[in-house]
Formats: C-alpha cells, sequence, structure tokens
C-alpha cells in the first residue's frame, strides 16, 4: 500500500478558508458534504451563515474539528469551535499572519508606503554598519 500525499481531506469538520463572496477571507467548518461539487458551511464566530458552498471557491487548512456529528446544529458547532479555541489557533497561524500582513500593506496609501521604505532604510544601513564593525 502507497502513502497518499495528501493530507487534507474534504471531510465534516475540515476548516475551510473562503475565497469568494461576501465572507471572503474569513473561516467556517464544512458541516455536511452535499455532492462532489458542494458542501454545506458555516461559521458561528466569524459571521459566516450556514450556506451551500462550491468547493471550487474553499481552501481547505491544517485545522480539523473532532468528534463533530455530521449536520450538526449551529449551538453544536458554536461550542466546540470555543472549546477547541479553533479562531485564536487560525490568528496565530502563518498563514493568517501571512494574510493580514498582504491586507494592511495593500490598505497603505503613498506617504505611508514611502515612510516603510524610508524606515527598511534605516534599518539596513545600521544593519550594515554594525555588521562592517563585526
Amino acid at each position: 500500500m502507497s502513502n497518499s500525499n495528501f493530507k487534507r481531506f474534504v471531510e465534516v469538520g475540515r476548516v475551510v478558508l473562503l475565497n469568494d463572496g461576501p465572507s471572503s477571507g474569513n473561516i467556517a467548518v464544512i458541516v455536511e458534504i452535499i455532492d462532489h461539487n458542494r458542501a454545506i458551511i458555516e461559521g458561528p464566530t466569524t459571521n459566516v451563515p450556514r450556506q451551500s458552498f462550491p468547493y471550487k471557491h474553499l481552501v481547505l487548512t491544517q485545522f480539523k474539528l473532532t468528534g463533530l456529528p455530521r449536520a450538526a446544529g449551529s449551538s453544536t458547532l458554536k461550542k466546540l469551535i470555543e472549546k477547541e479555541a479553533l479562531v485564536e489557533k487560525w490568528n496565530k497561524s502563518s498563514w493568517a499572519q501571512k494574510r493580514e500582513a498582504a491586507q494592511k500593506k495593500k490598505s497603505l496609501n503613498d506617504f505611508a508606503r514611502f515612510t516603510v521604505m524610508v524606515q527598511k532604510k534605516q534599518r539596513r544601513d545600521v544593519v550594515r554598519k554594525v555588521l562592517a564593525k563585526a
């Protein structure tokens, strides 16, 4: 038997990142699988309503809720999410931090970008001088 390269599967309890729609950028949990193209997702703590969502607009994350029954209600899902501190785990992940940094960089105006460039040049100069002494 050969080992699979795939580690993330579409399954009940899998945490997903939404790439499209009004809740784009939020995380949700797969509650029920409809067919090969869609699943029912919900994110009660991230304000994602229960809805049918196509797989092509979802990205599977490494997180999974254990012990989530199929077609679980909102209250059961919310209790499990809070018990496993899912939102905090997501916010601490490098993926979420990179997305947040990119969003912050994207929202800068021209003067803020200029200020960042000047600060980088100053830091680079300080590092260069310290390395030259050593």
